[in-house]
């Protein structure tokens, strides 16, 4: 089967395309990126702007097209901590899901960090016993943390390396005193967090994902990504500090030139990295290993077990349809063969 997931992001909408069926390894086709930097584009009343909605649209629209192109049997979209925290939220997933015919879902936090959880435990297996999970977006940061593939805590905290970088820096780079203050101020709002994590016990494995974290990494010495997934990636307390010290002193633009960090996501790398510091020195840890699963991944792998004979009406199973309707009531343009649809609740 092939899939398409479009993740529409705090900074980019996303298109993975994988040739999976269930029990296999997703095999990466295609992947594809539009820069849109949506939780830029919200209003002083929180709500996205016109271009931000306009934006978006054509994005999807471009996505559905390459999807249809290379033969995607279904497409999963879902939006990230940009559109779920906007307060025009629903009309602009009206205005997708009406001018594109794709059903866009806004992923809950504690979803993305469930999946994400997911896609970590299949990628390193039982054999990582308890898992400690952290993942860095633009908008959120996402901690989970179990012994089976549902985690036991699954955290969402509004401590993105975007956010961050919008409301806690007024220069570029950072002046000394915002580094200080916010710093500190990550310190007190992850305390609560802190205390959940160490009632919940010692792991066995702390893992990280994404792509601040994957751009920490690799700045401190990680194989690059040309090297392939399957060779172990680490970032360190230590090398971290080291990094931080190194990049705070640096513009965005110059930040853009260094090796394994991109243009669109330059401008957020020392937000990210404070946020990384400050979630490391609250839960104690001293080094974490980097997963190249994340939330698409995840999401991907939970598609594909209610596939092949399972029952795709469970809660949370995706539904995508080649007929002229999603359901008894939703009628498709003759062309919406990728008109994808979200059934269920808690899970995805």
């Amino acid at each position: 089967m092939r899939l398409g997931v479009l993740d529409v992001g705090s900074n980019t909408v996303h298109l993975l395309v994988v040739d999976a069926h269930r029990g296999a390894h997703p095999t990466p086709m295609h992947s594809e990126k539009s820069v849109l930097r949506l939780a830029e584009q919200l209003t002083k009343h929180g709500e996205l702007s016109k271009s931000g909605e306009k934006a978006l649209v054509d994005a999807v629209a471009m996505a559905k097209k390459a999807a249809a192109a290379l033969e995607c049997e279904e497409v999963m979209a879902f939006a990230t901590s940009a559109v779920r925290e906007a307060a025009n939220s629903a009309k602009v997933l009206r205005k997708v899901r009406d001018e594109t015919g794709i059903e866009l879902r806004a992923l809950s936090g504690p979803e993305e960090a469930r999946m994400t959880f997911l896609a970590v435990r299949r990628w390193f297996g039982w054999s990582a016993g308890q898992l400690l999970v952290l993942d860095i977006g633009g908008g959120s940061l996402e901690v989970a943390m179990g012994i089976d593939e549902e985690p036991a805590l699954a955290e969402s905290l509004p401590l993105g390396a975007g956010r961050i970088t919008r409301t806690r820096f007024s220069h570029d780079p950072p002046s000394r005193g915002e580094l200080v203050a916010t710093s500190a101020w990550l310190e007190e709002q992850l305390a609560p967090l802190a205390r959940k994590v160490a009632r919940s016990g010692k792991p066995d494995r702390v893992v990280a994902t994404s792509k601040t974290f994957r751009s920490l990494a690799r700045l401190t010495g990680a194989a690059p990504s040309a090297d392939g997934p399957r060779v172990r990636r680490t970032l360190s307390d230590t090398a971290l500090r080291q990094l931080i010290a190194f990049v705070s002193r640096m513009t965005a633009a110059d930040l853009a030139e260094l090796e394994g960090v991109s243009s669109s996501r330059a401008h957020q790398l020392v937000g990210g990295a404070l946020v990384a510091q400050a979630a490391m020195r609250a839960l104690s840890l001293h080094e974490l290993e980097i997963c190249p699963w994340a939330l698409r991944e995840g999401l991907i792998l939970r598609r594909l077990d209610h596939s092949n004979g399972a029952d795709d009406t469970a809660p949370g199973a995706w539904r995508s349809s080649s007929r002229e309707q999603t359901d008894d009531s939703t009628p498709l343009d003759g062309d919406d063969a990728l008109s994808a649809r979200w059934r269920g609740g808690r899970d995805a």
